[in-house]
């Protein structure tokens, strides 16, 4: 598919559908630009599936860097083969082996990434803020592949798009978000997209694991799991993210389990219909019982993962239009 071929590019009263240099959040987008990214992923999915995975050179010339500083499989991989698949140079920075270890502070690395002259930069830091760090420090737009336990924009817009193809739409939706809400940067933009695009968002889990004031978010609070599942619509649950515990939030994994955890009798509360999901990676027996992870007719987990391709290279695509002069951006 050539660029000429592509959606257009300015709406109907002349303002551009997207008119972000970067994609460091959910918060801040308006609905239509919500839409718009998961509009543009929808041309890759069919191709996604095709024959020949390399669809066009769009990106031909361009270098894409994934700085990960945290570790990751699906997010990376995921990021890698959207670039390739549309003719990017991609290079992964390995922080292990990196001058960050030896004590290069983040606004230096910065300054070297953008003396490199990258066209796009990928990241993933365990610290809230430091993706729009060097956002405002670099000449090229940068994507928030997660950053502590603020934001992870791609992985929202990609169970964005899994949900509306699976359920035809989200407005009106119950969406009920179950487990460690306070140390999901998953859940906090998964919030943010889904009530901004018309769903009624619940938050499940445990006193210790919901965030102080999250009704603020425009969202519902159960600590009692049954009653927060009852007529969802869809169940997205989430890890226990020890690494980012201090202290007892759960005391043990199988009381969690016997309490929060998904099991077929649990999801009968739940719309017939209810669609599962989960951003992984999963811990089965604790948040999830591997007889519904793996239940072909009502889990998406391994659709989310096929979206998030198609998703990043939607915005990949998008962010760099103004570079390669598309459209007028």
């Amino acid at each position: 598919m050539s660029d000429a071929a592509a959606p257009a590019r300015v709406r109907p009263d002349g303002v551009h559908p997207f008119p972000h240099r970067h994609l460091t959040g959910i918060y801040g987008l308006h609905p239509h630009e919500i839409a718009f990214l998961l509009d543009e992923a929808e041309q890759w999915v069919a191709l996604n599936r095709g024959a020949a995975k390399k669809h066009d050179d769009r990106l031909a010339g361009l270098t894409l860097i994934n700085a990960f500083f945290e570790n990751s499989t699906r997010t990376l991989l995921s990021f890698e083969i959207a670039g390739k698949r549309l003719g990017a140079d991609v290079v992964n920075m390995m922080v292990a082996a990196s001058s960050v270890k030896k004590g290069e502070t983040l606004i230096d690395t910065a300054m070297t990434l953008n003396a490199m002259r990258a066209d796009m930069i990928v990241i993933r830091h365990d610290a809230s803020g430091a993706v729009q760090l060097i956002a405002d420090k670099v000449d090229c737009p940068v994507l928030n592949a997660g950053d502590g336990r603020h934001e992870h924009p791609t992985q929202a817009l990609l169970d964005a798009l899994t949900i509306r193809r699976r359920k035809g739409r989200i407005a009106g939706l119950t969406v009920a978000i179950c487990g460690d809400v306070l140390h999901s940067r998953v859940a906090r933009s998964n919030i943010l997209a889904l009530t901004a695009l018309g769903a009624e968002v619940r938050v499940v889990g445990p006193p210790t694991l919901l965030p102080a004031a999250i009704e603020q978010m425009g969202v519902a609070r159960f600590t009692d799991f049954d009653a927060g599942l009852d007529g969802a619509d869809v169940v997205m649950m989430l890890r226990l993210q020890r690494e980012r515990m201090e202290g007892g939030f759960v005391p043990s994994s199988r009381e969690y389990h016997t309490l929060y955890g998904l099991t077929p009798e649990r999801l009968k509360r739940a719309a017939p219909d209810a669609l599962v999901m989960h951003p992984g990676p999963m811990t089965r027996g604790v948040e999830i019982a591997s007889s519904v992870a793996d239940d072909l007719d009502r889990s998406a987990v391994t659709e989310q993962v096929e979206m998030g391709v198609a998703v990043r290279m939607a915005c990949l695509d998008v962010l760099t239009r103004a570079r390669r002069g598309v459209g007028g951006w």
